[in-house]
């Protein structure tokens, strides 16, 4: 008489679980640390990947990121709309990241040579349990510009419009433009050449 009930519970169980699984595997295509990668996007056929693999999305066409904010490295409160009116370069990485090391000082030479033209470096820092690497990391390298800390990937996540240029792969770097929204999007670890490539269009926009 009670076996109707008990597939139920079993059910409900089932659900539970099934759910935290869900956001974990989510959250795990972020953790490879890779050099590359195909573009996605949630199959928008607006975005543009030329042979650099390189994706690029038309002025009209772009989409702004949410709230991508909170804790610098150093300690410091950081709320990337505080850059509105700047182009921003978002960049993806990991202390433990093989390709992170090779592009640090392609980042850290463009970050300089732009500053001056309105752009702004911004990393986000993760799947780091704990700082001290990631400001080892900033320390050889002579990064000079803010990251956020952002250990669980939870930024990565949530900061990014579902169907836009999205952080797929670390490391990954994000440019927006002037008004917030994400203008290029690249896989992969970048020379100076191909960051270039990525900024210079932007800068040259009205």
């Amino acid at each position: 008489m009670n076996s109707g009930r008990a597939p139920r519970r079993r059910s409900g169980r089932r659900l539970r679980a099934i759910l935290p699984v869900t956001v974990v595997a989510a959250a795990l295509t972020l953790s490879a640390c890779s050099g590359g990668g195909k573009s996605g996007g949630g199959g928008n056929s607006n975005f543009v990947t030329n042979t650099g693999g390189i994706a690029t999305v038309a002025k009209a066409d772009r989409t702004a990121v949410k709230d991508i904010a909170g804790e610098t490295l150093e300690g410091e409160k950081l709320d990337v709309a505080d850059l509105r009116g700047k182009i921003v370069v978002l960049n993806v990485w990991g202390s433990w990241c093989g390709p992170c090391r090779a592009e640090a000082p392609y980042l850290v030479k463009v970050a300089k040579e732009t500053e001056a033209k309105g752009v702004a470096f911004v990393g986000i820092n993760t799947r780091d349990p704990n700082k001290g690497p990631a400001l080892a990391f900033e320390k050889d390298y002579g990064v000079g510009y803010p990251s956020l800390y952002d250990p669980a990937g939870k930024l990565i996540v949530n900061g990014f419009p579902r169907g836009s240029l999205n952080p797929q792969a670390i490391p990954s770097t994000i440019v927006l433009d002037r008004d917030g929204k994400i203008a290029a999007r690249s896989l992969m670890a970048l020379d100076a050449e191909k960051l270039r490539k990525m900024i210079d269009p932007l800068i040259a926009e009205k």
